[in-house]
């Protein structure tokens, strides 16, 4: 595994402290992790399911209504058309929703610290428009997945609120307003939570989880997801670690509060391909 990336250590614990914004564990709301998941490949849909339960048990949802950069998230997750493949119709009004959500973040601690940042190391502008016209187009610039294809995708979309490729692959969705959501309509069923090599069993306040799941009609054999922290703190974590890259994968050793994680970031060209974390270990174990 790569070395601890210290400079990166220290301010991501800098945002994950300012975070203002951030769900706490048994107080915002409470995940039932229930059995460990079975072994299985992408895409296969019968799978042992060692969760009868949802993995949400509640979430406060008037708070995540109440605060802004949540509630501009959220109405953005209906803009997509999941399926990779079928180009992506951008309306007006989803335009005017990608802004409204940008400008809610870029008001918050936690981008402002990223901007900060970036701008020292000259890889922002100061100019918060400018910084803002730069955020839209590494995450909602339209992009093919595939080469000579429709534009059918795009860093928010694939990294928020999931893709499938040709009914046989769910990719991304790794954003935990958009688990619960699903789940909640019934779109999602959790299967159970991967464990790691050394560890028996994830805990109730985890922050950080991989978890198995199906999603219309596919499953998920491990899809790895932060619980509870706001959008601004993934926007500024995974934007911060592109532009700071330059090759196609970067995986990046970082500790972050009790967690020590591997932030694992995909481009494609000046575009976010994929982003996530992977839990290494925790300091409680």
């Amino acid at each position: 595994r790569k070395a601890l990336n210290h400079e990166l250590s220290k301010l991501f614990n800098e945002m994950w402290d300012m975070d203002v914004n951030r769900f706490m564990p048994g107080k915002d709301y409470t995940i039932d992790v229930q059995g460990r998941a079975g072994a299985t490949q992408q895409g296969d849909s019968a799978v042992q399911d060692r969760a009868p339960r949802h993995l949400f048990h509640n979430v406060n949802e008037e708070r995540l209504k109440s605060i802004k950069t949540f509630a501009t998230f959220i109405s953005l997750l209906d803009n997509y058309e999941t399926s990779t493949g079928v180009a992506e119709v951008v309306t007006p009004e989803e335009i005017v929703e990608n802004n409204c959500f940008l400008d809610a973040i870029l008001e918050t601690e936690v981008m402002k610290l990223a901007h900060e940042y970036l701008c020292k190391k000259n890889l922002a502008k100061p100019n918060l428009a400018d910084f803002k016209y730069q955020l839209y187009d590494i995450w909602f610039q339209l992009y093919a997945r595939k080469e000579g294809g429709r534009p059918d995708s795009c860093g928010f979309e694939h990294v928020f609120v999931g893709e499938t490729r040709r009914g046989k692959k769910i990719l991304g969705l790794h954003n935990w307003v958009q688990f619960y959501l699903q789940e909640k309509h019934n779109q999602i069923d959790y299967k159970g939570y991967v464990a790691r090599r050394n560890k028996t069993r994830p805990d109730e306040d985890d922050q950080v989880l991989s978890v198995q799941f199906s999603w219309k009609g596919l499953v998920k054999p491990t899809g790895s997801t932060f619980i509870g922290v706001s959008p601004e703190f993934e926007f500024a974590l995974y934007t911060i670690i592109f532009l700071l890259a330059e090759e196609s994968v970067t995986r990046e050793t970082v500790n972050i509060e009790e967690y020590e994680l591997q932030i694992v970031v995909w481009r494609h060209g000046h575009h976010i391909g994929t982003a996530y974390p992977v839990l290494l270990s925790t300091s409680s174990e």
